[in-house]
Protein backbone atom coordinates (compact mmCIF):
# COMPACT_ATOMS: atom_id res chain seq x y z
CA UNK A 1 0.00 0.00 0.00
CA UNK A 2 2.88 2.52 0.59
CA UNK A 3 3.52 2.27 -3.14
CA UNK A 4 -0.06 3.60 -3.96
CA UNK A 5 0.73 6.29 -1.35
CA UNK A 6 4.10 7.46 -2.38
CA UNK A 7 3.05 7.21 -6.05
CA UNK A 8 -0.02 9.83 -5.19
CA UNK A 9 1.83 11.73 -3.98
CA UNK A 10 3.93 12.28 -6.74
CA UNK A 11 1.22 12.77 -8.61
CA UNK A 12 0.38 15.35 -6.62
CA UNK A 13 3.69 17.18 -6.83
CA UNK A 14 3.92 17.00 -10.82
CA UNK A 15 0.27 18.47 -10.97
CA UNK A 16 1.98 21.41 -8.53
CA UNK A 17 3.67 21.94 -12.03
CA UNK A 18 1.19 23.16 -13.98
CA UNK A 19 1.20 26.41 -12.03
CA UNK A 20 -1.36 25.64 -9.09
CA UNK A 21 1.09 24.13 -6.65
CA UNK A 22 -0.70 24.90 -3.46
CA UNK A 23 -4.08 22.82 -4.40
CA UNK A 24 -4.22 19.69 -3.72
CA UNK A 25 -6.04 17.65 -7.10
CA UNK A 26 -7.33 14.01 -6.72
CA UNK A 27 -6.34 14.37 -10.49
CA UNK A 28 -9.25 11.76 -11.92
CA UNK A 29 -8.63 13.66 -15.00
CA UNK A 30 -5.03 11.57 -15.33
CA UNK A 31 -4.11 7.94 -16.11
CA UNK A 32 -4.24 6.81 -12.76
CA UNK A 33 -7.49 6.19 -11.46
CA UNK A 34 -6.69 2.76 -10.28
CA UNK A 35 -4.47 3.89 -7.74
CA UNK A 36 -7.26 6.28 -6.79
CA UNK A 37 -9.32 3.55 -6.51
CA UNK A 38 -6.79 1.56 -4.74
CA UNK A 39 -5.87 3.71 -1.92
CA UNK A 40 -9.15 5.63 -1.44
CA UNK A 41 -10.66 2.00 -1.07
CA UNK A 42 -13.69 2.97 -3.40
CA UNK A 43 -17.01 1.56 -3.34
CA UNK A 44 -18.97 1.14 -6.21
CA UNK A 45 -21.10 4.27 -6.22
CA UNK A 46 -17.51 5.83 -6.06
CA UNK A 47 -16.38 4.29 -8.63
CA UNK A 48 -19.22 5.28 -10.79
CA UNK A 49 -19.07 9.10 -9.62
CA UNK A 50 -15.04 9.05 -10.21
CA UNK A 51 -16.02 7.33 -14.36
CA UNK A 52 -18.94 9.65 -14.92
CA UNK A 53 -16.87 12.62 -13.63
CA UNK A 54 -14.07 11.64 -15.96
CA UNK A 55 -16.23 11.53 -18.80
CA UNK A 56 -17.19 15.03 -17.69
CA UNK A 57 -13.96 16.48 -17.62
CA UNK A 58 -12.64 15.26 -20.43
CA UNK A 59 -14.97 16.37 -22.83
CA UNK A 60 -15.18 19.89 -20.71
CA UNK A 61 -11.13 19.89 -21.33
CA UNK A 62 -11.48 19.33 -24.86
CA UNK A 63 -13.52 22.29 -24.98
CA UNK A 64 -10.99 24.34 -23.77
CA UNK A 65 -8.26 22.92 -25.58
CA UNK A 66 -9.71 23.45 -28.57
CA UNK A 67 -10.27 27.32 -27.47
CA UNK A 68 -6.80 27.41 -26.48
CA UNK A 69 -5.57 26.00 -30.11
CA UNK A 70 -7.68 28.47 -31.79
CA UNK A 71 -6.38 31.42 -29.95
CA UNK A 72 -2.90 30.16 -29.92
CA UNK A 73 -3.02 29.55 -34.26
CA UNK A 74 -5.67 32.53 -35.08
CA UNK A 75 -5.09 35.40 -32.58
CA UNK A 76 -2.87 38.19 -33.72
CA UNK A 77 0.64 38.21 -32.29
CA UNK A 78 2.32 40.79 -34.47
CA UNK A 79 2.39 43.72 -32.06
CA UNK A 80 3.34 43.30 -28.22
CA UNK A 81 -0.46 44.31 -27.02
CA UNK A 82 -1.50 41.36 -29.06
CA UNK A 83 0.50 39.04 -27.63
CA UNK A 84 -0.09 40.50 -23.60
CA UNK A 85 -3.84 40.57 -24.55
CA UNK A 86 -3.28 36.36 -26.16
CA UNK A 87 -1.38 36.09 -22.97
CA UNK A 88 -4.31 37.51 -20.82
CA UNK A 89 -6.78 34.87 -23.06
CA UNK A 90 -4.03 31.94 -22.41
CA UNK A 91 -4.25 32.36 -18.44
CA UNK A 92 -8.06 32.63 -18.34
CA UNK A 93 -8.37 29.04 -20.68
CA UNK A 94 -5.60 27.40 -18.37
CA UNK A 95 -8.04 29.20 -15.32
CA UNK A 96 -10.99 27.26 -16.67
CA UNK A 97 -9.35 24.08 -17.28
CA UNK A 98 -7.90 24.26 -13.46
CA UNK A 99 -11.89 24.97 -12.48
CA UNK A 100 -12.71 22.20 -13.82
CA UNK A 101 -10.74 19.57 -12.93
CA UNK A 102 -11.18 20.73 -9.61
CA UNK A 103 -14.60 20.94 -9.73
CA UNK A 104 -14.35 16.98 -10.90
CA UNK A 105 -11.89 16.90 -8.19
CA UNK A 106 -14.72 18.37 -5.60
CA UNK A 107 -18.02 15.69 -6.85
CA UNK A 108 -15.58 12.91 -5.88
CA UNK A 109 -14.22 13.66 -2.79
CA UNK A 110 -17.85 14.28 -1.89
CA UNK A 111 -18.85 10.86 -2.13
CA UNK A 112 -16.01 10.24 0.42
CA UNK A 113 -16.84 8.93 3.76
CA UNK A 114 -14.78 10.44 7.02
CA UNK A 115 -11.83 7.96 6.83
CA UNK A 116 -11.23 8.01 2.91
CA UNK A 117 -11.25 11.86 3.62
CA UNK A 118 -8.95 12.04 6.24
CA UNK A 119 -6.12 9.97 3.96
CA UNK A 120 -6.82 12.42 1.48
CA UNK A 121 -6.23 15.32 3.68
CA UNK A 122 -3.15 13.22 5.74
CA UNK A 123 -1.46 12.76 2.17
CA UNK A 124 -2.10 17.09 1.06
CA UNK A 125 -0.45 17.67 4.29
CA UNK A 126 2.54 15.15 3.61
CA UNK A 127 2.43 16.67 0.26
CA UNK A 128 2.30 20.39 1.67
CA UNK A 129 -0.90 21.25 -0.40
CA UNK A 130 -4.55 22.86 0.15
CA UNK A 131 -7.06 20.63 0.42
CA UNK A 132 -10.32 20.58 -1.37
CA UNK A 133 -12.71 21.19 1.83
CA UNK A 134 -16.02 18.91 2.06
CA UNK A 135 -18.34 17.04 4.02
CA UNK A 136 -17.81 13.39 4.34
CA UNK A 137 -20.55 11.50 2.91
CA UNK A 138 -22.24 9.42 5.89
CA UNK A 139 -23.19 5.70 4.85
CA UNK A 140 -25.65 3.76 6.57
CA UNK A 141 -24.74 0.80 7.67
CA UNK A 142 -26.31 -2.21 7.15
CA UNK A 143 -27.79 -3.89 9.98
CA UNK A 144 -27.12 -7.44 10.65
CA UNK A 145 -29.08 -9.80 12.74
CA UNK A 146 -28.53 -11.24 15.92
CA UNK A 147 -28.87 -14.99 16.57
Amino acid sequence: MSFFKYTFLLVICCIGYFGHSQDCFLGIGGKDSLMIKKIFQLNEEQIDEMKTQQEMLAAETKIIEGQIELLLAEHPQSKEEDLITMGTKYKELQSQLVKVSVEADKKLLETFNARQYERYLQLCKEAYRRPINITPKEYEVPETEEN
